[in-house]
């Protein structure tokens, strides 16, 4: 199948073309229109679904410009008050409207004779978001809009001094691979101070956050908010003893692997203890990966890195900067993190990170690049909700880009060996995310589970579930206190909570497309961009089996695919 990357607005036939959000009072009749609409045929009800999926696209794109703006700019009052705003005065309006629109649409007895195959997984959501829905949990709802932008507000205000210049915590990162262990340690130390100097803010955000959370899971008729998070969510496919059996495997097929590579880490610096400063760091005389300066850079190397794997990859990136789609460097006053964010009405996506130069940077590029190519690929599906994908597999789009394009980063490595540790350390990567992935994720279930604990028993428990997924080789004595809050710099556990299993689900589903590539890289990609076409129209076992992989996270199929990374790995250090 051809596809193309020349995306265009989908053409507004129900809303004026001039439309824009400025009041409640701008929208609301598009809303009375849809649920007075008398629906007569089956013709009738597609119109009013092609309608409705107008408005959603218009006003979910005018939301995330709101957020994108804001997380350019956190400093910017005007920029946060147009965001909350939103979520405040818009947003709490529709859901009664939206609930009502749900509910037109399953008591229609047209919905029966639309194409079941395609609507299934649609009407199956708007089923969930019917039984979900109360109307008095608007207001919290729209509460915890807000408050969880307060992380990054708060964290894009972090700076460090180091040698008389001022540098944000991701900037400052980069001292950390130093061939200097003393400044190493002494940007760790300053980097972490500067953090517990907002705990208790960070700390109190995160309190009112769960008990808001855990007042909507009650109103909901949930014991907790884990169980009422799980079905928003949409999963239909695995239950919470899957992930308590992920949390397991992962101790048991990937942390001796971590142990590993710090162990290998330790004799390369010829160091007696590992200290977590020297995690990144090169041994004497080899300096940093540098594989770009600017973000500009890195921008133009991506394309180029994504033309040699796909000339239609690297046509989605060029088409975003047209359209100025980028937000790359970072900078005081920017929000932590990166992303890729969807934009249902003009189809091309934004992409937000903080690059400084780092090889880490690289692998967010590709990443959110892998993203962006997913969004292309969904853009021409015919409604606004059919766009929805899960999670988890929308983290196979970004993971296996990350993988499939390392075949080509000599686009960023002009020296054979500056590849190879660049293949080393995204190899390594790939290994080392899964135990922070199951302490996130074993953090949250108990923090859920027991939502009336204190912040001294969340720091205790946050303490046990890190040991147990930290690595022996990592001497982390003397640094509790650092350690005790280091969960404050997740943003996921302020912004998006429980979206984190994703990651590991999405790793192994990575992992799998990569054997297949390295075996037939045509086939491979041909698979992959066939089920990232199919957005949300399928339920994930099935996307995962159109991208020809299985949707498996059992300790069999981890261990599995463990033996074949370390198997590149070990050719990768004996080349």
């Amino acid at each position: 199948m051809k596809y193309t990357a020349d995306i265009q607005k989908i053409p507004r036939k129900f809303l004026p073309e001039d439309f824009k959000l400025s009041s409640w009072e701008t929208v609301e009749p598009f809303f009375v229109n849809l649920l007075n609409r008398k629906i007569d045929s089956e013709k009738d009800l597609q119109q009013w679904l092609i309608d409705s999926s107008e408005v959603e696209a218009v006003l979910s794109e005018d939301a995330c410009w709101r957020q994108i703006r804001m997380t350019c700019d956190t400093e910017n009052k005007a920029l946060e008050e147009s965001f909350v705003f939103f979520v405040t005065q818009i947003q709490p309006r529709i859901q009664p409207y939206a609930d009502k629109l749900n509910r037109k649409l399953i008591e229609s007895p047209f919905t029966k004779e639309l194409d079941q195959t395609k609507f299934f997984t649609y009407l199956r959501s708007v089923q969930k978001s019917i039984d979900l829905f109360r109307e008095e949990n608007i207001p919290l709802q729209s509460d915890l809009s807000v408050l969880g932008q307060q992380f990054g507000v708060i964290s894009g205000k972090m700076t460090i001094e180091v040698d008389g210049k001022e540098y944000t915590l991701q900037q400052a990162a980069k001292f950390l691979e130093s061939a200097d262990r003393a400044k190493r340690e002494e940007v760790y130390r300053k980097i972490n101070e500067r953090r517990l100097l907002d705990n208790d803010a960070l700390d109190e955000l995160y309190t009112t956050l769960i008990q808001k959370r855990q007042q909507v899971a009650l109103n909901a008729g949930f014991e907790n908010y884990r169980d009422y998070k799980f079905k928003e969510l949409g999963r239909f496919d695995y239950a919470k003893e899957d992930c308590y059996q992920f949390h397991q495997a992962v101790k048991e097929h990937i942390l001796p692997l971590v142990n590993d590579i710090y162990e290998r880490k330790k004799l390369k610096l010829g160091l007696t203890e590992l200290k977590p400063w020297d995690t990144e760091a090169q041994p004497a005389g080899i300096s940093p990966l540098r594989p770009f300066q600017t973000g500009g850079e890195l921008l133009e190397k991506t394309i180029q890195c994504f033309e040699r794997l796909n000339p239609f990859f690297a046509d989605c990136l060029r088409r975003m900067n047209e359209m100025n789609r980028f937000d790359l460097d970072s900078r005081k006053g920017k929000a932590p993190g990166g992303y890729n964010c969807p934009l249902a009405e003009t189809g091309a996506p934004f992409i937000f990170m903080n690059a400084a130069g780092q090889m880490s940077d690289v692998t967010t590029m590709v990443h959110e690049g892998g993203h962006a190519v997913h969004s292309f690929l969904a853009h021409p599906l015919e409604l606004s909700s059919f766009k929805e994908y899960p999670m988890e597999i929308a983290e196979v789009a970004s993971m296996a880009m990350e993988l499939f394009s390392m075949e080509y980063w000599e686009v960023f490595f002009n020296d054979k060996e500056d590849l190879r540790r660049a293949k080393e350390h995204q190899l390594e990567r790939v290994i080392t995310i899964f135990p922070c992935i199951a302490t996130i994720d074993k953090f949250q279930n108990w923090v859920y589970e027991n939502p009336a604990h204190s912040r001294a028993e969340r720091a205790e428990k946050w303490m046990e579930i890190l040991k147990e997924f930290s690595t022996s080789a990592i001497d982390f004595s003397c640094l509790e206190p650092y350690r005790r809050f280091s969960w404050q710099r997740q943003l996921h556990l302020f912004e998006v909570p429980f979206y984190y299993i994703e990651y590991g689900i999405a790793q192994l589903g990575a992992i799998g497309l990569w054997m297949k590539f390295k075996e037939d890289k045509d086939a491979a990609l041909t698979h992959y961009m066939q089920s990232l076409s199919l957005g949300g129209t399928q339920t994930l076992p099935e996307l995962y089996k159109s991208a020809d992989i299985e949707f498996n996270f059992s300790p069999a199929y981890i261990k599995k695919l463990m033996e074949f990374v370390k198997r590149e790995i070990d050719t990768l250090l004996h080349s």
